[in-house]
């Protein structure tokens, strides 16, 4: 297993170890000692999987304290440009997102801290998106930012994206008061 740091302290860029024969492959996607051991202490109470159709745009999504989730994401099948967004008030790259594609050729997984927005776009006809959540969803602590903010500026890689109603409802970033402090 390979792990990356990202230009925002905190997001981890995690390469399983893929075993492959003419069979086809087998990686652990996830293993609580290793990953302990990379620095992602974490309690994962709550697994979720999402499908999606090619140029759908999800988030950007955070639950606010004391609900806050911390999210271990990958792609089983398909392709995606995953963002997050640093809402970590005090923290140097406030307000900075970093992006990478997640796919089931690359089998890259992210890590993503509580203290971030998240979203995704579908690059690919269709995409099953897995989360592994440190808490529970709690719909009163819901919060996001809008995909298309001015001021984030970010290249989602779709030209005509769908978006949920509730999503296009959501406020820009400065229009949000982050609760995360660092």
């Amino acid at each position: 297993m390979e792990i990356k740091t990202t230009p925002i302290e905190g997001i981890l860029v995690i390469q399983p170890q893929i075993f492959k024969d003419t069979r086809g492959y087998f990686l652990e996607t996830f293993h609580d000692d290793r990953y302990k051991q990379l620095g992602i202490q974490a309690d994962f109470v709550q697994d979720n999987l999402s499908y999606s159709i090619k140029d759908v745009i999800r988030g950007l999504h955070f639950q606010n304290p004391p609900y806050e989730q911390g999210k271990l994401v990958s792609v089983v099948k398909g392709k995606v440009l995953d963002v997050v967004v640093d809402i970590r008030v005090g923290s140097s790259t406030y307000g900075q997102y970093f992006s990478i594609e997640l796919s089931d050729e690359n089998h890259t997984q992210l890590w993503i801290p509580p203290g971030f927005a998240h979203g995704f776009s579908v690059l690919s006809d269709y995409a099953y998106f897995s989360y592994k959540c440190t808490n529970f969803y709690h719909q009163l602590s819901e919060d996001g930012i809008v995909y298309n903010d001015p001021d984030l500026d970010i290249d989602w890689k779709v030209e005509s994206p769908i978006v949920s109603q509730k999503d296009l409802q959501l406020k820009k970033l400065s229009d949000i008061k982050s609760l995360f402090k660092i």
